[in-house]
């Protein structure tokens, strides 16, 4: 079984002191940073872009797990490499040329994620799964951080981690969305290892994020 990560949502952080909140992500044990990057065309909401990521990168050693919501993504994938991105995770719709877009990641030595919305049905990168490190599933509708949890996205959860199994591969099954210290666990079970959260790891517990870090991990 795959080690069990949490990657908190910066989204749910405290905008006015990102550089702040990401070096108490970093020492109360969190395993990497997401970043939701949001066009305000692909969802309906617009964060953050290249220079803010830039300007976080000095204040972590955490991986930035960078997910573009952004169409069409194949011509922004360079910038946000440069900027700091460790690991590039992209929607399948948002790109002309999957093939091409996750070549362009790996050619540019970030690891590769594909994202798939609650509606999105796996076929669509199943020839693919050889070739990315990660794979999202969004356990809302992308856009707005809060939502409430969608427990049918596990059967995608599920059946990823047959294929994984099966075919002797190694990627990583990552579930956004929603994410509590209830359906974390029925999260891990079904296949994933790791975490995406926000609200949960910001406002839970008075606010003590090393203890809910600890808590969705240990579920």
């Amino acid at each position: 079984m795959k080690k069990i990560q949490i990657s908190p949502s910066i989204l749910s952080a405290d905008f006015s002191r990102l550089g702040e909140e990401i070096k108490k992500l970093e020492e109360a044990g969190a395993d990497m940073i997401h970043m939701d990057v949001m066009d305000g065309h692909y969802v309906p909401n617009l964060t953050i872009g290249p220079p803010v990521i830039k300007s976080l990168r000095k204040h972590t050693h955490l991986k930035f797990d960078v997910h573009l919501m952004i169409a069409p993504v194949h011509n922004f994938i360079d910038s946000y490499a440069n900027a700091g991105a460790d690991i590039i995770t992209i929607h399948p719709e948002a790109t002309e040329n999957l093939q091409d877009s996750i070549k362009k990641i790996k050619d540019l030595n970030k690891q590769v994620g594909l994202s798939l919305n609650p509606e999105t049905n796996i076929q669509i990168i199943e020839k693919f799964l050889e070739k990315i490190d990660l794979i999202l599933i969004m356990s809302v509708n992308p856009g707005f951080g809060g939502q409430k949890f969608m427990p049918e996205v596990l059967d995608k959860v599920k059946r990823l981690k047959e294929i994984r199994d099966t075919r002797g591969l190694s990627y990583d099954i990552e579930i956004d969305g929603g994410i509590n210290f209830e359906n974390s666990k029925i999260a891990i079970e079904a296949g994933a290892n790791i975490l995406v959260s926000g609200t949960t790891i910001f406002k839970s517990n008075n606010g003590d994020i090393k203890k809910n870090i600890d808590l969705l991990r240990s579920t």
